[in-house]
């Protein structure tokens, strides 16, 4: 493990943790990427029926994120289509915040999968992202779609099939940056990575990446007045120009077919995975070519790493699970090391990422519990909640509002 401390100490002054505007939550990792509100005090305590403002059963099969954009809510999905024959209709859904109704319901595409998924996939399991003028939804092979916020299509863009590992399914999710859309396409046929133009969908640049699956979301940063577009890999977490797409830095040392997404703290970045291994490493994003071994890379983890939730970055710590299961890490980012490791919790089966809102972290299990700990040095549980179904989807901390997707309803908790 190499470590060094001092770029990170002093980072924490200008802590770069992500910022939700008030009322809006418009990526599934929050505004800037890190799963982090600044502005949100949501409950702390609930069930499926205590704090509950509204619950709206949501058709089909999907696990992407719930977004937020002032008083709508939005949310894609999956539907068994008429015609049979296992099409499915493509949905992108928008929710009144206030009363949970269907203000409009637009169907993207219909069509039938051409190959399988996991039994814990589905075919919409992407999460929308929007800028507050238009809505973007990626249902993978089926394409990227661009609405109005009131539901218009206004283009999209077929990138062809994913063929992708184990056919365990597609779900990475676009980032949006300026002008820009940043869509992932690593599978096990030609990889590639793309900046189109958001109001066009005409590609600006694309890479050529020799990654098979991958399900990581691109991580947008700014390093010395110059934008930088992390992505995870099975073979290197990279960074590339947003500009131009072209490749700024590399290192090696990640696990076989990541999902995690990286975080930011000032000119620092964290990349991991943890199947069939263990691997977080910070880097200096002034790196340039192969950074492995140089003074660029800070520090590298190799245990209990998270696999399928991306870690979360609040107030200078970092918090992770080890692999599916609910063993909880959370560490001082400029160092690296341990506030606490290895936290047995309650949970069993994670895949939804965790976030931090009103001084509090929320950590989400696959059988419907939601454990609250205080964002602090300490691991404390302050409370247990279940919604009495599954979550696979990252909950969403708007205001006093916190947005829960679970298998079958997608639940406001208010108090």
């Amino acid at each position: 493990m190499t470590l060094r401390r001092s770029s990170l100490a002093a980072a924490l002054v200008l802590l770069m943790t992500a910022v939700s505007s008030a009322d809006n939550w418009p990526h599934w990792r929050g505004e800037g990427g890190n799963g982090v509100s600044t502005t949100a005090s949501p409950p702390t305590e609930w069930s499926d029926t205590k704090n509950v403002k509204w619950k709206k059963e949501i058709p089909g099969r999907g696990s992407g994120s719930p977004i937020i954009w002032e008083d709508r809510v939005y949310v894609v999905t999956s539907v068994p289509a008429q015609s049979g024959g296992g099409a499915l209709d493509f949905v992108l859904m928008c929710l009144d915040r206030e009363s949970g109704d269907v203000v409009w319901q637009r169907t993207a595409a219909t069509g039938t999968p051409h190959e399988g998924t996991h039994s814990t996939n589905n075919y919409a399991s992407a999460s929308p992202t929007t800028d507050g003028e238009h809505l973007y939804a990626h249902f993978g092979s089926q394409g990227l779609f661009c609405f109005t916020m009131d539901g218009h299509p206004v283009w999209d863009r077929d990138f062809g099939d994913m063929r992708t590992r184990n056919e365990f399914g597609e779900g990475s999710s676009p980032t949006l940056a300026g002008d820009k859309i940043i869509v992932p396409w690593d599978h096990e046929g030609p990889s590639r990575l793309y900046a189109l133009n958001k109001l066009t969908g005409e590609i600006i640049w694309e890479v050529e990446r020799d990654e098979p699956t991958n399900w990581a979301t691109p991580l947008v940063v700014e390093h010395d007045g110059r934008q930088q577009v992390v992505m995870n890999g099975q073979n290197y977490a990279r960074s590339y120009d947003l500009e131009t797409g072209e490749e700024l830095w590399r290192c090696d040392g990640q696990t076989q077919r990541p999902a995690a997404s990286a975080v930011a703290m000032g000119d620092t970045v964290f990349v991991t995975s943890g199947f069939r291994g263990s691997f977080l490493g910070a880097f200096e994003l002034d790196g340039r070519g192969d950074i492995e071994g140089t003074p660029d890379v800070l520090w590298t983890k190799q245990r209990d790493t998270p696999d399928v939730a991306s870690p979360l970055l609040s107030n200078g710590r970092l918090y992770y699970y080890k692999a599916k299961t609910g063993i909880l890490t959370c560490l001082d980012a400029a160092t690296g090391e341990p506030h606490y490791a290895s936290q047995r919790t309650r949970l069993r089966t994670t895949y939804a990422s965790p976030v931090a809102a009103g001084g509090f972290v929320y950590l989400s299990d696959r059988d419907g519990t939601t454990i609250v700990i205080k964002d602090a040095d300490q691991f404390e549980v302050v409370a247990t909640n279940n919604i009495g179904e599954t979550i696979d989807a990252t909950p969403a901390p708007v205001d006093n509002q916190l947005f829960l997707r679970g298998e079958r309803h997608l639940f406001c908790i208010e108090e």
